[in-house]
């Protein structure tokens, strides 16, 4: 009977307790990725010039708070920079914000590219193709119009491109939901999922990342590996233009300035689109690191740990078994809390902390099931069009947008 049931428990506990290691391994390695890139970037910016930098911001419709966004890329102590904004249409609402910026930051060279030339079927790399035509420094910065950043910012993320040895320079964000509790769950799926998945891979020497809060570049790398015009046909722009420079023999620098964007989901069905559509993305370009995903779902696992421990102690059997299973239960839990307090940092005192921390239940059940409907299914919804994907390379694999239904929420990005 007791072997019958330790058969039957078998594969569950085993995934019970990889999830628990999971999730202390993800506390250590925030806590150590933290601590080394703050030492490495001290190292890094000794005595090093500033380049000139171009800063491209692909922009499409006015969303929330971009005024403020593009506002903090207009007060930086970097010496000489330049921000370029572009949209397609003249009608854009962007427009008139870049206007009011302008008017703002007279000191800042900002200049408004409109321009509808389509290169391919990204328009977003279409909308970068045209704007580094009009770029006037060597150094090119990529920022996603909800990305917001400190006055040192460009300092710092442009400081390893002085190592010719370095390609691309990219960023973490946190976020903030600024839209209710949708966008409050949505922030965790960044803060406490997507970013401690990123530090555990770089801690394990993993550099096969490029996220669109940041990517800095030497023009002259971006002219080696084809330029934007490369990525026009690919849906993980982000992604594929960190590759195709590593292909180069240079350098991914996982930069330890974090930026911040905003999560304005206020609705399930938005947050789902946004973030199956991230976990579909993740499945073209991944297929092995999707498929393990499921270990990373802390709470539903330690749930089930919890029931396991309780169905063997009822049932008289496997006292051990049942002890390990409360144990890993227990400290993946704990280990979870302590991410979340890791994520929360100064938002904690703002009274925000205890609200968001009885969220979590819901965040990683529904990670699980955005995973499970990730695993299928053969299209996204990327500003407001269906858009197929497909396993690529990111070099010749092209996607045709459709008109999305218009339920479908686009997220901006």
């Amino acid at each position: 009977m007791q072997d019958a049931l330790l058969h039957i428990y078998g594969l569950p506990m085993v995934l019970v307790i990889g999830a628990a290691l999971y999730a202390v391994v993800a506390v250590a390695a925030t806590l150590v990725s933290m601590s080394r890139a703050a030492a490495r970037e001290r190292r890094g910016m000794a005595a090093r010039p500033l380049m000139p930098v171009s800063v491209l911001k692909p922009l499409c419709g006015a969303e929330p708070r971009l005024f403020e966004n593009l506002a903090s890329f207009c007060v930086q102590t970097h010496p000489c920079f330049e921000l370029i904004c572009g949209v397609s249409r003249a009608d854009d609402p962007a427009v008139s914000i870049v206007h009011r910026l302008q008017a703002a930051y007279p000191q800042c060279r900002i200049s408004l590219v409109v321009d509808a030339r389509v290169h391919g079927t990204n328009l977003k790399v279409s909308n970068l193709i045209n704007l580094a035509q009009s770029a006037r420094h060597d150094v090119f910065v990529l920022a996603d119009s909800d990305i917001a950043v400190a006055e040192d910012y460009l300092e710092r993320v442009c400081a390893p491109l002085t190592d010719p040895q370095v390609g691309v320079v990219t960023c973490l964000y946190r976020a903030k939901g600024i839209a209710g509790f949708w966008s409050r769950v949505g922030a965790q799926f960044i803060n406490e999922w997507f970013v401690p998945s990123v530090r555990i891979a770089h801690a394990f020497g993993s550099s096969r990342f490029g996220f669109g809060a940041t990517l800095a570049l030497r023009r002259s790398t971006l002219e080696r590996i084809g330029g934007f015009e490369r990525l026009r046909n690919t849906l993980a722009d982000d992604y594929w233009l960190a590759g195709h420079v590593r292909e180069l023999g240079l350098q991914t620098v996982l930069s330890p300035v974090v930026v911040e964007t905003d999560v304005t989901e206020c609705t399930l069905t938005a947050l789902w689109d946004r973030e199956t559509r991230w976990l579909r993305t993740i499945r073209s370009v991944n297929r092995m690191g999707f498929a393990f995903l499921f270990v990373t779902f802390t709470l539903p696992w330690m749930l089930c740990g919890a029931w396991l421990a309780f169905a063997l102690h009822g049932a008289g059997a496997h006292h051990a078994a049942s002890i390990a299973l409360g144990v890993a239960a227990a400290t993946g839990v704990s280990a979870r809390c302590i991410l979340h307090v890791l994520a929360s940092g100064e938002r904690s005192a703002r009274g925000t902390f205890w609200r968001d921390l009885a969220s979590m239940p819901v965040r990683d059940a529904l990670l699980f099931a955005q995973w499970m409907a990730g695993s299928f299914g053969s299209t996204v919804v990327w500003r407001g069009v269906r858009v197929p994907v497909a396993d690529t390379d990111g070099a010749a694999t092209v996607f045709r947008p459709e008109p999305a239904n218009a339920l479908e929420v686009s997220d901006g990005r």
